[in-house]
């Protein structure tokens, strides 16, 4: 089959610009949902190949109404970044360059660039500078290496290698979360071997965040390794944990410390939200996304760990057919759980040189700001409660009155509204035994006017289910 790499490429890139430039104007929402759009793609495997600038014309058409504007101003729902051009851009060279970033020497190039992305990602984050990062997909493979390499750490320190011989007859390690950690660590303690539910659950306070007296008595009575998980962002509040309480209860009984900062630990790259995260560089290991404040392409997350050769330990593979590493060498396959994996460092070194430090301060901030305007503008109509201000860019909205049920209907029909109407999209939670709509600011593209107007489209809709009997 002879390609014109040229014209597909060109055909895919003004595929994807026309996309991208009508989202302002098209509802913030899919036009179809998943049952319709598997209608549209079911078909029988083709017997003969068809012509590809044809297909790339087809998959456009077809799979269009079924995409989630998450690049688009007014996308709420979820933390989620819009994938930035220039994130984009340096991606489209990722996969024309078709490179394995599994090994140094498989991609030198690759390698290269993701140790640079590596040093400055820790000086934007203002953590220890000889600690290792792990390129993941995002956050939940992210925790789990992370505390792969504090399953090492602490079993070792313990007299136990678990690299070497598993966790058969291990010394149990007591694992203390906070109340209302997201759901995905405990995804990422499944996958280590360490269970859902065989964990120590620490009391929190009306804004999730952990109470240290709660987590002294709780690891007062332990015995043998013991980890530590806390929260830089709770997905509802935004709420930080207060950290240096939390490193000093735990150092004072050789816990390793685990930060999940999928979103939150982005408060380091900014003056005015780094004091939210006071004493989390004394931790062990952190958790946070490129996919989220960073704005880079899905997916993208990052696993830091403090004690580099730990997490080398944890995750290091090796085998005769596979290059040689030399002294100096930095071999990316071994910061993760992927032999084979895609050159995630390159958008990332795009995109920090893009925003630099103080850009990316900017971004933080003002979508920290835009949260407080998009609150004070809820706040206002009457019958609408913000359940917590801002902490950063997230905050949680009830509506109505009654019993919890009354106000979850009117919640529910709120939500339903505003997203069948497609000025912007939301989606709801359950917190503290109300349902609440959620509103996360990520975007880049949002600006204070698709603030105005997505405000707007929520009171508009409230005021129509406050008026039905």
């Amino acid at each position: 089959m002879s390609l014109d790499i040229e014209h597909l490429l060109t055909r895919a890139v003004a595929s994807a610009t026309r996309y991208r430039s009508g989202l302002d104007g098209a509802p913030a929402r899919p036009l179809l949902d998943y049952h319709a759009m598997r209608e549209r793609f079911a078909a029988p495997l083709p017997e003969a190949g068809s012509d590809p600038a044809a297909i790339l014309d087809e998959l456009a058409t077809l799979a269009e109404p079924g995409l989630m504007p998450t690049t688009g101003p007014r996308f709420f729902a979820w933390v989620m970044g819009a994938s930035h051009p220039v994130g984009v851009a340096a991606d489209l060279l990722v996969s024309a360059w078709g490179q394995n970033a599994g090994y140094q020497s498989t991609s030198p190039a690759a390698a290269a660039i993701e140790e640079v992305a590596e040093t400055w990602l820790l000086d934007m984050l203002d953590l220890p500078r000889d600690s290792g990062i792990g390129f993941t997909t995002g956050a939940t493979v992210a925790n789990g290496t992370c505390l792969a390499a504090a399953r090492t750490g602490t079993l070792r320190a313990a007299g136990w290698d678990p690299d070497e011989d598993g966790l058969f007859g291990a010394p149990p390690v007591h694992v203390l979360i906070g109340a209302d950690a997201h759901s995905s660590l405990y995804s990422s303690l499944q996958l280590i071997g360490f269970g859902r539910k065989r964990v120590i659950t620490i009391e929190t306070d009306e804004l999730g965040r952990m109470r240290p007296a709660a987590l002294e008595a709780a690891i007062s009575g332990l015995t043998g390794p013991k980890i530590v998980i806390a929260q830089a962002g709770q997905i509802n509040t935004g709420a930080f944990d207060p950290f240096a309480d939390i490193v000093a209860i735990g150092k004072a009984h050789d816990a390793w410390i685990h930060v999940d900062g999928a979103f939150g630990l982005w408060a380091r790259a900014t003056p005015s939200h780094k004091a939210l995260t006071t004493g989390i560089e004394l931790c062990d290991s952190w958790v946070t996304d490129g996919h989220k404040w960073l704005q880079a392409p899905y997916d993208c997350g990052f696993a830091i760990v403090r004690d580099k050769n730990i997490l080398l330990g944890a995750m290091s593979q090796w085998a005769s057919y596979l290059p040689a590493i030399a002294q100096g060498d930095r071999v990316p396959s071994n910061y993760v759980p992927e032999l084979s994996r895609r050159a995630r460092g390159i958008p990332v070194y795009a995109l920090l040189r893009a925003f630099g430090r103080q850009g990316m301060a900017e971004l933080i901030e003002r979508h920290c700001r835009l949260a407080r305007l998009f609150a004070t503008r809820l706040t206002a109509e009457p019958g609408i409660k913000v359940i917590a201000e801002p902490v950063i860019n997230q905050l949680i909205v009830s509506f109505g009155s009654g019993d919890s049920a009354a106000r979850k209907a009117q919640t529910e029909a709120v939500i339903a509204r505003t997203v069948e109407g497609g000025t912007c999209y939301l989606a709801g939670a359950s917190w503290r035994g109300d349902w609440v709509m959620r509103i996360s600011v990520t975007s880049v593209e949002t600006t204070e006017a698709d603030i105005d107007r997505s405000a707007d489209a929520i009171i508009a809709a409230w005021r129509q289910v406050r008026e039905q009997p």
